[in-house]
């Protein structure tokens, strides 16, 4: 069975959207304004890059990163590596051509039978949509978060406010740095 590990930048206050600049989030690129930069913070995302064996994300997140990512230095690991799509609107023919091989997904049980495979971890990135469904139906195993000492309020977060049952979570890695980012890494308890 395969590792579904979710990756993300997150506020104290939960939310995960724009942290990069993308347009239409009141408090875009919050990953860099007033965040001093301390290397040692981002280790995990490339030690992610080597331990990944697979990329799933939501159709949103896809069309953001599909035509920039495939030619940034910064992400080569991922370009060969079999990317899944989770989208009902996505269509074959919207896939970028230079980004390895693309399968798209339709629905949470395709992702579940993709956990059965064999194959190394499958990581998560962006897709706030997509995390909380998967974290709604107990599919995802681990979270690599880089929390930031920010309060933004509204926007997307990471965590569905859906009505459940309690998940329990075991903190297996955590590190707090001189910028004040914490990294936590948690397993889900199954």
């Amino acid at each position: 069975m395969r590792t579904l590990i979710s990756t993300a930048f997150i506020s104290l206050d939960g939310v995960v959207e724009g942290p990069g600049g993308e347009p239409g989030y009141r408090n875009s690129g919050w990953t860099f304004k007033d965040i001093e930069f301390v290397p040692e913070a981002f280790e995990i995302k490339g030690r992610e890059q080597q331990e990944s064996a697979a990329i799933l994300m939501g159709r949103v997140s896809y069309e953001a990163f599909s035509p920039v990512w495939p030619n940034m230095a910064d992400f080569a690991h991922y370009k060969p590596l079999p990317k899944y799509v989770v989208s009902t609107t996505l269509t074959d023919d919207r896939l970028v051509s230079n980004w390895g091989e693309t399968t798209i997904l339709r629905s949470l049980d395709e992702v579940a039978s993709l956990k059965e495979t064999d194959g190394g971890p499958i990581i998560i990135h962006g897709s706030a949509s997509l995390n909380n469904s998967l974290s709604d139906a107990g599919l995802i195993d681990r979270y690599h978060l880089l929390v930031f000492p920010l309060l933004l309020g509204a926007g997307k977060r990471l965590f569905s406010a859906t009505d459940k049952d309690t998940q329990k979570l075991k903190l297996t890695e955590h590190e707090v740095y001189s910028n004040g980012l914490q990294k936590q890494v948690f397993d889900v308890a199954h």
